[in-house]
């Protein structure tokens, strides 16, 4: 099994899935993380603006962020190997990544996740 990471742009909550005005590929790549879970594989995923220590102790983040600066964010890798840089990839890239492009699509359970209507961010919850 792959351990994915993901260093996240700044965002309100850990999946940027709350608030008034919500990416629409938000929700789909939190479904698939957890799609990736299910089939065993580890995920880690860090927002700049909750976790940035994780972006300094990474030296491939850190340096990309150095050189790049935060435009190259979302940064996705894949056992410590940098595979996308300032997008989020699909469900099948991914798949590709971790070696399960193999299964098919129909083997994998398809996870949805729920849009925060009142969200995250509404002060109660301490991520805004």
């Amino acid at each position: 099994m792959k351990t994915i990471r993901i260093y996240d742009k700044p965002m309100c909550c850990s999946t940027g899935i709350c608030g008034p005005q919500v990416d629409p590929v938000l929700p789909r790549f939190a479904a698939d993380l957890e799609t990736l879970k299910n089939a065993g594989h580890t995920v880690e995923r860090y927002n700049l603006a909750q976790q940035p220590q994780a972006f300094i102790e990474n030296t491939t983040i850190h340096a990309l962020i150095s050189t790049k600066g935060t435009d190259v964010l979302p940064v996705i890798m894949v056992n410590d190997q940098v595979v996308s840089q300032a997008t989020y990839p699909t469900l099948d890239m991914l798949h590709d990544w971790t070696g399960d492009r193999e299964q098919s699509k129909d083997s994998l359970p398809r996870v949805s996740l729920p849009i925060a209507s009142d969200g995250c961010c509404s002060g109660d919850t301490g991520c805004c």
